[in-house]
């Protein structure tokens, strides 16, 4: 993949270099009828060449089973775990999993990782959601180390790993991208030092040059240099069709404003302090308290201004515009939702939106 640090100095973002750079985030559909759906619209991103497409897990399908049938249904774009949990998974499952997909896939895998939430971990997977940031940092050494096709000896604070056991094959790309889904200053560093790139969720656009000098502030103190890890942002978008009514707008501004509200208010404590810490404290307290009154009050709480700090709602021209403006304060690969309807229908927003980019 093509990241920031290819180019050393941020200067791209003073062109049209990120336009081929956007992915999309498929849907995680919880009933099977759906996924020929999403295998359809992936197909069409493929075709149309989008740079990658980015797969969630949470309590519903398997990651990366849902992976394998993308690699198989495309011949170009990218695959991405956005992202895998770090304790349901042992490092070398997931090592040996990504390593695997690589090689069939001709070398298309990108490997999100993540702590998810206590609440998963603890009550669907059973595991004790404990030190979060060391078993990040551990995961990705050791990761790391079996794809490189070295013995995997490791002495650290979550794993004692002593055997020097290696992958019985020669990885595709020992040097697979690795991204971590980071928000607090902890874990923006730890990915600035040991990661390609960071997966924000709902980072406000007023703030990606805190983020980018954070994530560079952890790539100096491990010695790498500065533009080291992508800013890769998960990106709630809605594309509207030139002639959209102001009806269609505000349904697309409460469309947009829903996983955000939700994100606020029933997601932990992760998203609200994030927001907060950044400028928006007031605008998430409005959000929570319409939760007292229920998911409908609490969506028509997000403020207009939260809204276009997080989100991309507009025509074709509008969204290529704003990603445009994003790209010039730090963004490096847009991560976009991957447009509702059939696939004919995906196929002229996706289509209308490329058209509308820089070439």
């Amino acid at each position: 993949m093509t990241t920031a640090s290819e180019t050393g100095n941020g200067a791209e973002h003073n062109s049209p270099s990120y336009r081929s750079r956007i992915g999309l985030v498929a849907d995680s559909p919880n009933f099977p009828a759906a996924w020929d759906q999403v295998i359809a619209k992936v197909r069409l991103a493929d075709e149309l060449g989008y740079d990658s497409v980015w797969l969630g897990e949470s309590w519903g399908y398997e990651l990366f089973t849902s992976m394998s049938d993308l690699v198989r249904a495309t011949s170009r774009i990218k695959i991405g775990a956005g992202i895998a949990n770090i304790y349901s998974r042992s490092p070398a499952l997931i090592a040996s999993t990504v390593a695997t997909l690589d090689e069939r896939s001709g070398g298309r895998i990108l490997l999100g990782l993540g702590p998810s939430g206590a609440q998963v971990v603890e009550h669907w997977h059973g595991v004790p959601f404990e030190k979060p940031l060391q078993r990040t940092r551990e995961y990705v050494e050791i990761i790391r180390t079996i794809l490189r096709g070295e013995k995997l000896v490791h002495q650290g604070e979550i794993f004692q790993l002593e055997r020097g056991f290696k992958l019985r094959f020669k990885a595709t790309r020992p040097d697979l991208p690795i991204y971590i889904a980071a928000m607090g200053p902890k874990n923006i560093q730890l990915t600035g030092e040991v990661a390609d790139g960071v997966l924000p969720v709902y980072w406000p656009a007023t703030r990606w040059q805190a983020l980018r000098e954070q994530l560079d502030a952890g790539s100096l103190k491990a010695g790498r240099p500065a533009h080291s890890a992508a800013i890769a942002p998960y990106i709630t978008t809605v594309i509207l069709s030139d002639n959209a009514s102001e009806e269609e707008r505000r349904a697309a501004y409460f469309k947009a404003a829903s996983p955000l509200a939700y994100y606020i208010g029933k997601m932990g404590v992760y998203y609200a302090q994030m927001l907060a810490r950044n400028g928006f404290e007031e605008d998430v307290q409005a959000v929570l308290a319409g939760w007292q009154q229920g998911m409908k009050t609490a969506v028509e709480a997000v403020s207009p201004r939260l809204l276009e700090a997080t989100t991309i709602v507009g025509s074709a021209q509008e969204c290529a515009k704003k990603i445009g403006e994003w790209a010039a304060l730090g963004v490096d690969e847009p991560l976009l939702t991957m447009p509702e309807g059939s696939p004919d229908e995906v196929a002229a927003q996706l289509s209308a939106l490329k058209a509308a980019l820089p070439a």
